[in-house]
């Protein structure tokens, strides 16, 4: 592949490119590029947030290039500040290698295992040690620092920034002299550790790394910045069904932001996919092609119809194929507290939720709406519940 084209793949759905005139540079040795993305552990999903960068970092890798992923489980004991109007509370060690295990299992939904490796950024930063952390520190002012927008705004609002929260940018820089990186990937929020990384590279006598910024996904309410954290996510390891569920949930305009920023589908179906519904289609319908294609990416194709077939039963209040099932143990007859029920297996997120459904009708038993929070099972038997119109969940005691 020529390097116009190259550039073409590489420029498609990203923000900014810097600097363009060195990435073509790069790529015209004709040599595999070392892409660096630093991913903090500090939960324990991806969601399709993140499949924003790891589409592009997939990318690079189909053009020949080889992707470290970078797992950042010692500055992510000390809390990203980045887009915060608080100091972010350091996780502790253990909740970090839990969730950096779940993001080894995960990331190979989308990047290719072949051309991946995983790295953790304590292998270097451990070895720093304190002395070396202190010259990393004289390298930049607190002038500097303050230049990044959210330090400044926290500044000037007499909000405290505390000392270990200017070492973050620092210590994320220093990870691509670590790597020696051709290439640093990383959302727009993170424009100023990206070109930390470029200017410490300069300082220790290494070509500076190119930089690529992504855009943010919004979350399901199209306004907040996909998270789990706001629960307007779509994790990129929940079940196909409940992945096809959200995708065909999306509004009809932000449909259009998930599809320009996660499909690969080439830009000339995309632009047929516009004309389809400028020329009066159901946009539901494309929502439906495009969740396929997620859920196939993901999965496959076989849990894609299957996802498909058991949204339209649910939509048609029919009880779909393959529900999960859980045990419950009772007496003979038994009263079982729904609330805490559906609760405790999932299907709400507060038992306050669960009662403010049943008061409206947005609970089945057996197909039949229930309007106490009780409920008599009989030990030995089972029964279906149900919770609006997609969730469903067979008990049996």
């Amino acid at each position: 592949m020529d390097i116009k084209e190259q550039l073409e793949i590489i420029k498609r759905g990203s923000d900014e490119i810097l600097l363009e005139s060195e990435l073509l540079e790069k790529l015209k040795k004709n040599l595999p590029l070392k892409i660096k993305a630093g991913f903090d552990p500090t939960a324990p999903d991806l969601h399709l947030g993140h499949a924003v960068l790891l589409n592009k970092l997939r990318q690079l890798q189909n053009l020949g290039h080889e992707v470290y992923f970078l797992i950042g489980d010692f500055t992510g004991m000390i809390g990203d500040p980045t887009g915060k109007n608080v100091t972010r509370p350091p996780l502790s060690e253990e909740d970090v290698k839990e969730n950096a295990e779940t993001y080894s299992e995960q990331v190979f939904k989308i990047l290719d295992k072949s051309k991946t490796k995983i790295v953790f950024n304590s292998k270097w930063l451990n070895d720093l040690g304190a002395s070396g952390i202190v010259k990393l520190a004289s390298t930049h002012t607190v002038a500097r620092m303050l230049e990044r927008d959210d330090f400044a705004k926290r500044y000037k609002a007499n909000q405290p920034i505390s000392i270990h929260e200017f070492l973050y940018p620092l210590l994320q820089g220093y990870d691509s002299v670590a790597l020696k990186s051709d290439i640093e990937i990383g959302g727009t929020d993170q424009k100023f550790n990206l070109l930390m990384g470029r200017e410490l590279q300069k300082h220790f006598g290494q070509n500076p790394q190119c930089i690529i910024t992504m855009p943010l996904l919004e979350g399901l309410d199209g306004v907040q910045k996909m998270s789990k954290s706001s629960k307007n996510y779509i994790g990129i390891n929940e079940p196909p069904e409940i992945v096809f569920a959200k995708l065909l949930s999306l509004s009809d305009d932000l449909m259009w932001r998930y599809i320009d920023l996660l499909s690969l589908n080439s830009l000339d179906q995309i632009k047929s996919w516009r004309k389809r519904v400028d020329e009066g289609e159901n946009p539901k319908n494309i929502k439906v092609e495009f969740a396929k294609e997620i859920v196939s990416r993901l999965y496959d194709e076989n849990a894609s119809n299957e996802a498909e077939k058991n949204f339209n039963l649910r939509a048609k209040g029919n009880i779909p194929e393959n529900i999960e099932e859980h045990s419950l143990s009772v007496a003979e007859p038994g009263g079982v507290n729904i609330p805490q029920l559906l609760k405790q297996i999932n299907l709400v997120s507060s038992t306050s939720e669960a009662i403010r459904l049943i008061k409206g009708g947005g609970i089945k038993i057996n197909g039949e709406k229930i309007s106490d929070s009780k409920f008599i099972a009989v030990k030995g038997k089972s029964f279906t519940i149900q919770v609006g119109k997609r969730k469903f969940a067979k008990i049996n005691t």
